[in-house]
Parts: C-alpha cells; structure tokens; sequence
C-alpha cells in the first residue's frame, strides 16, 4: 500500500491531490469509490456511528450536552458521553482546518480518540470537530457549534469530504494522520508534506505536531517550525510544551505513545473500509486479493521500524489504553505496548475487535484470518510472539475458522 502527502491535519485538511507525492514507503495512489454508487449511498443511508446515534439523541432528548463556561464548551460532555479518554490528547498547531484562524503554536488544535471516535478542537474555535465509524459506510464527519444553546445540534457538512476522501484516505470516507512543515504562525509548507502510520521513518513524522516528552525518538519534525518561508530546514524554536497554555485544555500533553497509536489506526481503518466497499461495489477479484495482503501485511506491522530508543508516554494514556482490553485467560492483549523497540508487545493490531473489521462479510473474515494464521505458523519466525498472539485471538474472538481451533 502506498502513502501519499497530505496535509498533517487529521480532521479537515487542505490539500489537493495534486500535491501528493510519494514517501520511502511506496504507497500507490487510490481513486476515489464514489460516494453516491448504488451499493455505497453514503448520504442517504442512515449513519449507525456512535456520533450520529448521540445526534439523534440530541434531537429527541433521551441526551444532553452540558456546556463549560471556562472556555472548554462542550468538549467535556462530548467526550464524556462518546467513552472518549482526555488523556489520548494530541496536539497539532499547524494551520489545516476550517478553523485554521484559530489554530496556531500558542493555541494547537487538540486531537481526543478511541478505537472508532475522533474529536478535535481548538480554544477559541466556533465548533467541535468530530468523525467516527460507521461500520459499512466509512467515517461520519460532523460538527458542533461551541457556543452555549438551549439545543445544541450536530451537523454534517459535504464540504467535509472533499480532503476527507482522497488519497490520503485511500478514496473512502476516512482519517490521517500527516507530517509537514509549518512557519512559526503555524502555516503549512506543503513540499515534503506526508501521511504518516506505523511504517513511516521517525525522522519524516509528526511536522506540525507537538511531541511529549520533546526529546523522545529524535531526530524527528515534531516540535518544530521553519525559520522563515523560504527556509526548508527544521529549527527546533518550540522545545518544550510550555509554548501554548496548557489551562485552556482538558490534558496538559501531548503524549507520543497515543500520536503513534492514532497514526497506526487511522490507515488500518481506511484499509477496512477501501476492502468493504470494494467488495459492495463489485471489485475484480486480482484486486480483493491484493487488498486482503495489503490489509494482512499491516496488520502484522511488518513494515514497521523498530523504535531507536525506548520509550515512554507523558499521560496515563499508555495505562488507560490497554484497560479497554479483551484479554485472554492469562489477562494478555493485543492491546499491551511494547515501547521498547516497537510499539506493541504483541504485532497483530487491536483493530482485529473494530466495528469496521466485524462488519466484513464473514467469509473475508475466514480468509483473513487463514492468512493471518498461515504467516504465523509458516515456521520463518518472521512474526515475534506468533504462538501468543494465536492463543490470545483463540481467547477472544468467536469468529474464528476451525483451523484455529483445531490446528491442522
């Protein structure tokens, strides 16, 4: 699968197509599924995310939002009512939004997640950006006017998908995690701009991010601005989080254990969907095949490079994290980080348990998971931990195919 560039915003970017180009990783380029196709209907289909659920519950009364008059607004409810963890907080201070006036290094744009949910903000902002997944249709891009209302109520604006599905998203509804140089306000160089995930080299991640701890993992473009606008080479003018006011934010970090979780998710949710609707929409079979390698190869992280030092997160987000389990009879999970030269003990990904991955047809599950299990016994060792990960899925999952359970 191939990576191209796009802004490093991971809600609401502003990059064309025209702009991508292709990192070390080669990453071919995706043509968009169209949205309207007959098997897809993005827009008339009733959207079954978590977001849209709480949208209706708005409008019906069975929810409310409170609203923070300290200058958080909505924020808490928001993710009080959708599961969603403070301590998963990243910070992006470059200029690629809507809100892209309100966003700079003093006042970043806060990134908050969970397995299916994102949610954005920006103090001093006009809405609360917020995706999620919709099993079948692909990420559900909505907002929410952060200003205090009697009935607060979502919206879902078209404009959303014109970066949202693209090649950054691989041509479905989705999400991304990106790297690009920024000038000292905060405003995007787009040459060298990429989308990141767990393959990515350290050195060409995270521009326009903040890093907690800085000194983690370096060299790398997070904690960073170009000189001036002409200038192509990092200067590190913002070590320390202490540039922008951490008071006016529900977490005080920007923790680099949960920026490298969000980048491995958000391209193993794209991969997901892309397969879903290839499949709706009546792909050639050569092409299913390759995208059923494609999504193997990343779930067993096989292109990812070993961390070169170890590492350790800012927040409570590396406990938080693995609390949400399943576990298997020994209280292991694919949700146990590693940190010391990987990002996880165990390389199959969490995501395996998603909504999304769920809501493939049961048959391409099947052939996942032979392939999946086929990698792990093939006797090559070329997957650490192989025998683990097999009794953890045998523990966890009830979908498996009998040559899990009864090893031929």
């Amino acid at each position: 699968m191939l990576v191209n560039a796009l802004g490093p915003a991971l809600l609401f970017g502003a990059l064309s197509a025209a702009r991508l180009q292709v990192t070390e990783v080669d990453q071919v380029y995706e043509e968009n599924i169209p949205a309207d196709h007959p098997e897809i209907d993005y827009w008339q289909t009733l959207p079954q995310d978590a977001i849209s659920r709480l949208g209706r519950e708005l409008v019906s009364g069975e929810a409310t939002l409170e609203f923070d008059d300290q200058g958080l607004g909505y924020l808490p409810s928001i993710l009080d009512q959708l599961g969603v963890s403070a301590d998963s907080q990243t910070l992006v201070y470059s200029k690629t939004s809507l809100q892209q006036a309100a966003i700079s290094p003093r006042t970043p744009r806060a990134i908050y997640f969970s397995d299916d949910v994102t949610i954005a903000f920006v103090p001093d902002g006009d809405a609360i950006e917020m995706a999620a997944v919709d099993p079948r249709q692909g990420v559900v891009l909505q907002r929410l006017a952060n200003r205090k209302t009697s009935a607060p109520r979502l919206t879902r604006p078209k404009i959303c998908l014109a970066c949202h599905q693209a090649p950054a998203t691989l041509g479905v509804p989705g999400v991304y995690v990106g790297s690009v140089l920024t000038t000292p306000s905060g405003r995007p160089k787009y040459q060298g701009s990429i989308v990141s995930d767990h393959r990515t080299p350290f050195n060409e991640r995270w521009g326009g991010w903040y890093v907690s701890p800085s000194d983690v993992l370096t060299p790398h473009r997070g904690n960073a601005v170009v000189a001036t606008p002409a200038n192509d080479e990092l200067a590190l003018l913002l070590p320390k989080l202490g540039t922008f006011d951490a008071g006016r934010y529900p977490a005080a970090d920007s923790d680099v254990v949960a920026l490298m979780t969000l980048e491995h998710q958000t391209q193993v949710t794209n991969l997901v969907i892309r397969l879903g609707w290839e499949l709706r929409v009546g792909a050639p079979d050569s092409q299913l095949s390759t995208r059923l390698a494609e999504l193997v190869r990343y779930l067993l992280f096989v292109d990812e490079p070993p961390l070169p030092q170890a590492v350790q997160g800012a927040s409570t987000f590396s406990e938080s994290f693995v609390a949400h389990g399943p576990t298997d009879s020994k209280g292991r999970s694919l949700r146990d980080f590693d940190l010391q030269t990987r990002l996880f003990r165990f390389p199959l990904s969490y995501m395996i348990y998603s909504s999304a991955f769920e809501a493939l047809p049961a048959s391409v599950r099947s052939s996942i998971y032979e392939r999946l299990y086929n990698v792990m016994t093939d006797g090559d060792g070329r997957v650490d931990n192989a025998q683990t990960i097999i009794e953890i899925l045998r523990d966890t999952k009830t979908d498996l195919p009998a040559s899990w359970i009864s090893p031929r």
